[in-house]
């Protein structure tokens, strides 16, 4: 009889031994993300993590790890148990400028990680102070090099794209204008807004809002082509060929991941972006849907691996 009934207690408790919390915790995906809650990439962490759980039938969390420039997320990505089930969404600067501009940085995003897609993008802007500052970027290059750093153009910190994006306004049309990066965005646009500055450069959102009320001067968007609903705003390519410069987020698995489950990943992103719901809540941010192949993404990374760090090295930005 007790034989009998360690059998039958076995067959029932068999079915919950197998779902146990450590095959529950196989399943789940975790998107890492290198900013805290309420930040664009949480935010756009969140909108692609509420399609993946519907597209790949597995529940989905955002982990926010800030800190270090991007280093502690991107670590705790890179050394999580599971390599199937990990994902990084990481922003521009953290993939492709900070392993430049901090020793602390020992990773290499194309050894350690496999892309995944381009998630979506946010040109940058830049404006001006509509009284002191110039009248448009033609204007502004015009007076640059004929007073070299006689105009003074604030960006959020140093080694960010803002910033970046100034410099390689300058690298592009050989001018030298007073380039001030500041703590933060917030610091950059009151700078601007004050009049300390003549002129700012950062992405589209942090600067629209002025813009359309009246406060700031758009003088270029830096996008490669007219930007959704914004289609006046004038390209800074149209002004200076080849400038065309963007934050972008894009979403990377660990190193390791079998082809086929980073064809998974692929395809579900691609999928959501192109849902019109998704497209409407990323340009509700001015962020806007890229998507495309693996290839394409790791093509993408490349070059733009190599565009920053050029911008990096010809600005004299050193390690710290």
């Amino acid at each position: 009889m007790l034989k009998r009934a360690g059998r039958l207690l076995a067959a029932v408790l068999l079915p919950f031994m197998l779902a146990s919390p450590t095959v529950h915790a196989a399943e789940l995906v975790v998107i890492v993300v290198p900013s805290a809650a309420g930040s664009a990439p949480d935010i756009i962490a969140r909108i692609l993590g509420d399609e993946l759980r519907q597209r790949l039938d597995q529940p989905v969390v955002i982990e926010n790890r800030p800190g270090a420039g991007g280093i502690v997320a991107v670590m705790a990505a890179r050394n999580a148990a599971s390599a199937n089930n990990t994902l990084l969404l990481a922003q521009a600067a953290v993939v492709a400028v900070t392993p430049l501009t901090y020793r602390a940085a020992k990773y290499d995003m194309e050894r350690d990680f496999e892309p995944v897609s381009v998630v979506a993008q946010t040109p940058m802007l830049f404006v001006a102070n509509p009284p002191r500052g110039p009248k448009c970027l033609a204007h502004a290059i015009a007076q640059a090099r004929a007073r070299p750093e006689s105009l003074t153009i604030s960006s959020p910190s140093r080694g960010s794209i803002p910033h970046l994006s100034a410099e390689l306004l300058q690298q592009a049309t050989g001018t030298r204008f007073n380039t001030i990066p500041m703590g933060t965005s917030a610091q950059a646009l009151q700078s601007v807004l004050g009049g300390d500055s003549q002129l700012s450069v950062d992405g589209i959102s942090a600067l629209l809002p002025m813009v359309k009320a009246g406060r700031l001067r758009a003088l270029a968007v830096a996008g490669s082509a007219p930007v959704p609903g914004l289609e006046s705003l004038p390209l800074a390519r149209d002004t200076v060929p080849g400038l065309q410069v963007s934050g972008w987020f894009m979403l990377f698995a660990r190193q390791g991941v079998p082809a086929a489950r980073l064809q998974a990943f692929n395809a579900a992103v691609n999928a959501a972006l192109q849902s019109p719901s998704v497209v409407e809540k990323l340009q509700a941010t001015a962020n806007y849907p890229v998507g495309g192949s693996i290839a394409d993404a790791r093509a993408f990374l490349s070059g733009e691996r190599k565009m920053w760090a050029a911008a990096v090295q010809r600005a004299g930005l050193t390690p710290e």
